[in-house]
């Protein structure tokens, strides 16, 4: 489908909003109808040739005795695909209806007539309810005629004249996911929402991200089957572009495929969307699964982190584009947890049974952004028992590199992955690349299959330049990845050599201890200091004491005071020497404590010559030689920074500029003075 031909299909629709709805629903509401329309008349059209034969093979089946599952899959053969519609009615049918009750319930009993899954479908819509709005308002009739235009085609087939050219072409998986995404902006932009595309990812960027995944490993591909899964699979965009770029690659080979999808998506109407396009796939696969003796599903609705809609599986290819910057309360909450409990999470795929010194290792990270939490999910579901493992791909922010402090959540996935030779790339994308936010992007590449060549090392690549503008801004997006600039950035990661744009880095240059620099106690006393918050007692018991210190004992050695104040406990000595000591520095340092107020932090990278003694000695002792490293308090983290290896200085502009800038300056200032003078 060519640009113009896209424009005019989605302006039809658009349009019936505009003539159907208006004045009739909230402008809030045009998303719910007009999208549940689209991907109802999109499997209806596919219906229609076998419809009668259903309703005869299906009258035959009434007789036999037999479950509801195995009569679908027998009527699934006679569609052609996973889904079937037993009703009397289609929608051409259910066209030119005028008794508007009557509408209502035939239209209801096309609804019913369908098979479980697209039942599903229909349910995450709520569209039921939208009918019956659309029934109040004497709309419902008009809708279906304006869906049922022959001037419109949602099927994936295209429509023909007698002559065999093509009237209308079919709109594919990709296209359908762009309408929708583009419609759903254009709602929520006329309802002054500010969400528009916030779950959606751009075409150009889906086909980066499947090129990325697929093409390093393309010539490995054999007659098997391959497992793709997105945790945010959104309308299903990633899963049907990486699926499209492995049969091609297979096709070119000579190879046979057979590909399983899997996804989970917590936006019921996205989901319901992706599961209806991924329902017209070629091979009409099943879309339920057996998975350790118990029946699930290969598309999810419900929160990736908090309920698992695949425990347990692992899959050839993880590419996903996850939330980034939203808090992840709801899925404490779903866990039973509070805010102030993400340290009592358990689940395997963000805490480590038992980590590298046999101690868990939690992955989990700060509450307000869960992009972290995906990566572990992914992590989770590599597979170690296949010859090409498993690769992730996956869309962050800038955060991800280098937020959270040594033993935190999100420097310890850094860590684990990057200590386990998991990471191959990161690539560092233009600003402005998305629809609803206009910050720079990375895309994270992590496999368990480095090729020999690449194991130890990490390439960054930056293609923050490799972009191309867009004629017209979609929200914030303005700039577009071409068909050239994918080809550009994949070269760039299979040459894996050392560019302006390609830097590689073995593991450890990322990795830094991070040390706690303590500095002794030294305290001085002052016999004569003000005793009196003490109550009379202790007061009583204070003075006594330290009226029997020796007259010759140091005021610059707390030790030795504290010695000579003879027997008291513990608590009442700790109140005494608050109120009879400062810190001094030319003091004696108190046996076994630091001074908290000197206490200091350093990060030393873990390739530093000589490790944190050799540190100690150049960086830290000559400045103050009674520094030590605290015991117990080392930590390792991980960060890795774009802006040290790729940085740019901004040229500075010449003398002779700059002079003839300040002349100009001092004409305008001459002129301006002389016509003041004049006045």
């Amino acid at each position: 489908m060519n640009t113009q031909q896209y424009n005019q299909l989605f302006s039809f629709i658009w349009n019936i909003a505009n003539d159907v709805l208006v004045n009739a629903f909230p402008k809030g509401d045009y998303k719910k109808i007009i999208l549940p329309m689209m991907v109802l008349r999109r499997l209806d059209i596919l219906l229609e040739p076998t419809h009668k034969a259903v309703r005869e093979q299906r009258d035959k089946l009434m007789g036999m005795k037999l479950s509801e599952e195995v009569q679908e899959k027998i009527l699934f053969q006679t569609t052609g695909y996973p889904f079937c519609n037993t009703s009397p009615f289609t929608m051409s049918t259910l066209r030119g209806e005028t008794n508007t009750l009557r509408l209502k319930q035939n239209f209801l009993e096309y609804l019913d007539g369908f098979s479980k899954d697209v039942q599903d479908i229909v349910e995450k819509f709520r569209f039921k309810q939208q009918v019956d709005n659309l029934s109040d308002a004497a709309r419902l009739g008009t809708l279906i005629e304006k869906f049922t235009d022959e001037n419109i085609n949602l099927g994936i087939h295209p429509i023909r004249n007698a002559k065999g050219e093509i009237l209308h072409p079919g709109v594919d998986n990709h296209t359908i996911g762009t309408l929708f995404e583009q419609l759903l902006r254009k709602f929520n932009e006329e309802n002054s929402v500010t969400e528009a595309g916030e779950h959606f990812t751009p075409r150009d960027y889906v086909a980066l991200l499947a090129d990325i995944a697929v093409l390093p490993i393309a010539n490995h591909i054999e007659s098997a089957t391959y497992s793709i899964y997105d945790a945010a699979c959104g309308t299903g965009g990633i899963l049907s572009v990486a699926e499209q770029s492995i049969r091609a690659i297979a096709e070119r080979q000579h190879k046979q495929v057979k590909i399983d999808l899997y996804g989970q998506e917590l936006q019921p109407e996205t989901y319901a969307t992706c599961k209806a396009d991924l329902m017209l796939s070629s091979e009409g696969s099943s879309f339920s699964y057996k998975h350790a003796g118990a029946e699930r599903e290969r598309f999810y609705n419900g929160s990736t982190i908090s309920r698992d809609g695949h425990p347990g599986m692992h899959f050839d290819f993880c590419i996903s584009n996850p939330p980034f910057g939203t808090p992840w309360k709801e899925d404490l909450k779903a866990w039973g947890l509070s805010d102030k409990e993400k340290d009592r999470i358990s689940d395997a795929r963000f805490v480590l049974s038992a980590g590298r010194g046999g101690e868990p290792l939690s992955f989990v990270p700060n509450i307000g952004d869960p992009q972290m939490l995906f990566l572990a999910n992914n992590l989770s579901r590599m597979k170690e028992d296949s010859e090409l493992g498993t690769r992730i791909v996956e869309v962050h922010n800038g955060s991800s590199l280098f937020t959270g402090s040594a033993g935190g959540g999100e420097s310890n996935l850094r860590r684990y992955i990057i200590e386990n030779d998991l990471l191959e790339a990161i690539i560092a994308m233009p600003e402005k690349s998305f629809y609803n936010t206009g910050i720079g992007t990375f895309i994270w590449v992590v496999t368990n299959r480095k090729e020999p060549h690449r194991r130890g090392w990490v390439q960054l690549i930056d293609a923050t330049a490799i972009k191309t503008p867009l004629r017209k801004n979609l929200g914030e997006k303005n700039y577009e990845t071409s068909e050239a600039d994918r080809a550009k950035i994949v070269e760039l990661l299979m040459r894996f050599e050392e560019t302006p744009e390609s830097k590689i880095f073995p593991n450890n240059e990322f990795g830094y201890w991070e040390i706690t620099v303590d500095r002794p106690l030294r305290l001085r006393i002052h016999p004569d200091a003000d005793l009196s918050s003490l109550s009379a007692k202790d007061l009583e018991i204070c003075r006594g004491a330290m009226a029997k210190v020796p007259g010759g004992t140091p005021l610059d050695d707390w030790d030795a005071y504290a010695k000579a104040l003879g027997k008291m406990t513990k608590t009442l000595l700790k109140k005494l020497r608050a109120l009879i000591t400062t810190t001094d520095s030319t003091c004696q340092p108190v046996q076994g404590e630091a001074d908290k107020a000197l206490r200091d932090t350093e990060q030393i990278p873990l390739d530093y010559e000589g490790g944190i003694e050799a540190f100690m000695q150049r960086e830290v002792l000559p400045y103050a030689p009674d520094a030590y490293v605290a015991e117990g308090e080392t930590k390792i983290g991980y960060e890795l920074s774009f802006t040290k290896y790729f940085y740019r200085p901004t040229e500075l502009r010449s003398i002779e500029e700059i002079t003839a800038d300040i002349r100009k300056i001092e004409q305008e200032t001459d002129g301006l003075l002389s016509s003041i003078l004049e006045l």
